[in-house]
This record gives structure tokens, C-alpha cells and sequence, in this order.
């Protein structure tokens, strides 16, 4: 379990990890012809501005940004030469995770979606929604279970998460687990995470994200993610903003 000290470096870390997704964007829609790794560039740089710290495993990078068909890999990192140039009428996903530099610190981990262009295609605003519905299905499922008493299993929220991907026709697309435990050398805990083979429930004052996704191979991926923790009394605490809209380029 995570101490007040510690949850209140997880908030600063998460403000920080906003304000670094809204220059992202910016930076997107001012920059011509920018490419994924330009920007996986520029955050490198608004990271070391906020004082942040990173964890990046072997073939990893310090963000995730894919635009259409590369946001359908749920681990891609665009690499040093070739990644894809934004063009007109794209599919854009930011995903990014760092931690303060100050102490024993846990990570902020936040996923978000834009799009450049005028007219949003049906299909992508359909899978957005599902995926919004799935992220909040599974935290009104936590809140419903607190409200008796009860921690929930990861398994459970994991699989309510799913079935709303399911019933909208995706269930095929589904290439991730719904949430992780988040820790202090990785993003990702060493406890259980929400996913199927997880009977363990979800432990109190320790940070855990919420993270459905739909990846249409060759086509385009979309994910939310947020993060949350429930204290000692079983409040819910969500500590990341809740992405309602794509963002507009």
C-alpha cells in the first residue's frame, strides 16, 4: 500500500503527465509534416522540464505515440527513422507514464485520443464510445461493489470491462488486459493487475489503472486510460482527468 506521502507524489506526478499531454497535442497541431517521433521526442524534453523520471524496459521507449494503423499495436514505439508523418484526417494516440524524481515516488500512467481533421468517420467515433463506455462500466462496477463492502477482484473488472467491448461487436479486437497495478521502478506494479488470471481483490491506497482498448490490425487502435486508487474507508479515487472527446487537431 501506497503511504499519503506517497499517493500525494502519484498526484503531482498525474498533473504533470497532463500538462505533458496538452503541450503534446499543441505541439501536434503547430508543427508541420510532425512525425511520431518527433513527438515522442518532444515529450523526452517536457519530461526533463517537469523533473520526471522514466522506466523503459529493453526495446522500449519513454512514450507511446501512434497515429491510425500504429495506434492498432497496443506496445508500439515509433522508431528513430521512418515513423509515420501525421497526415490529414488521422487517428492519434498518446500514451505516456513517468514518476517524480523527488523520493519514493509512483508513476503516472495516462493514455489519450485525438484526431486531425475535419470530420470524424463513423467507425472510429463508434469505437471510441465503446471504449469510453467499457473504462466507465468498470469503475461504476467498482463503486457498486464498495458501496456493499466489497473490494472487488481484478478478474471482475476486467471481465464487466470486456463484456462492453464484447456487446458492441469488438471482442475480437481485444489485445489487452483492461488495468495493471502501477509501482515505483515501472509503471506497472508487482501486484495483481485486472486481468483474467487475477482472483486476488483490488488492494487499498495502491494505484491501479483502468485501460480498455479496441486494435483493428492495419486499421487503427483506441484506448483510455486513467488511473485510480480506493482508500481504507472504500472511496474510489480517480486521479487522472476521464477523456469524454477526442481531442480536434
Amino acid at each position: 500500500m501506497w503511504t499519503q506521502a506517497e499517493i500525494k507524489k502519484h498526484l503531482e506526478a498525474a498533473k504533470l503527465l497532463e500538462k505533458t499531454k496538452d503541450k503534446a497535442f499543441a505541439y501536434i497541431a503547430n508543427t508541420p509534416r510532425v512525425s511520431e517521433r518527433d513527438v515522442t521526442e518532444y515529450i523526452d524534453v517536457l519530461y526533463k522540464e517537469h523533473r520526471m523520471s522514466l522506466h523503459v524496459g529493453k526495446g522500449e521507449e519513454s512514450s507511446i505515440v501512434g497515429f491510425n494503423a500504429h495506434a492498432a499495436a497496443p506496445h508500439y514505439f515509433a522508431p528513430k527513422r521512418g515513423s509515420a508523418v501525421l497526415k490529414p484526417n488521422s487517428l492519434i494516440l498518446i500514451d505516456i507514464w513517468a514518476r517524480l524524481r523527488d523520493g519514493h515516488s509512483p508513476f503516472g500512467d495516462i493514455t489519450w485520443m485525438g484526431f486531425a481533421g475535419s470530420k470524424i468517420p463513423k467507425e472510429i467515433l463508434k469505437a471510441y464510445k465503446t471504449v469510453i463506455d467499457s473504462r466507465d462500466e468498470a469503475l461504476e462496477y467498482i463503486e457498486k461493489n464498495l458501496a456493499k463492502g466489497i473490494f472487488p477482484i481484478g478478474r471482475a473488472v476486467d471481465e464487466v470491462s470486456k463484456n462492453v467491448i464484447r456487446k458492441a461487436g469488438y471482442g475480437k479486437y481485444i489485445l489487452h488486459s483492461t488495468g495493471h497495478s502501477i509501482g515505483f521502478v515501472s509503471p506497472h506494479g508487482n501486484y495483481g493487475h485486472l486481468r483474467p488470471s487475477n482472483f486476488r481483490p483490488i488492494v487499498p491506497d495502491l494505484g491501479y489503472t483502468i485501460e480498455p482498448g479496441i486494435y483493428i490490425n492495419g486499421r487503427f487502435g483506441i484506448r483510455s486510460e486513467i488511473d485510480f486508487y480506493i482508500d481504507k474507508k472504500r472511496k474510489l479515487h480517480v486521479t487522472t482527468k476521464m477523456q469524454k472527446e477526442l481531442v480536434r487537431i
